[in-house]
């Protein structure tokens, strides 16, 4: 303690004022949830990129375009933005890894296949 002031003890030292530790410990949480959501927006807008590609490609329904997404990413093990990434490139650069390609193709024609298992024409 030093000398008081008013009659009452002032305290110096290196002690933290209450509750800063809780502060810091909030504002680290809160800039690890920004940059989860900034992270979450970019990958939303590469998977819906990729959702317009796959719509484009078979004239598909939007949901459909989703379910051809999810069913590569099951189909090869792969997480849907990094599908989502592969087909985005694919448009720009023209190269499509076989796995990927080969699913693409056995999911557009699932999306295609109507309901009761007929193929389109038949």
């Amino acid at each position: 303690m030093d000398k008081p002031l008013n009659g009452a003890p002032v305290r110096t030292g290196g002690h933290p004022a209450p509750g800063r530790e809780s502060l810091l410990d909030k504002i680290t949480e809160l800039q690890t949830e920004i940059g989860q959501l900034q992270e979450a927006i970019v990958s939303h807008a590469v998977i819906d990129h990729a959702i317009g590609v796959v719509i484009g490609l078979g004239g598909l329904r939007s949901d459909q375009g989703f379910q051809v997404l999810r069913d590569i990413s099951q189909h090869t093990n792969i997480k849907l933005r990094q599908v989502s990434e592969q087909i985005v490139d694919w448009v720009h650069d023209g190269e499509l890894s076989d796995e990927v390609r080969a699913a693409l193709e056995q999911a557009l024609i699932t999306a295609r296949t109507p309901e009761d298992g007929r193929r389109d024409g038949a």
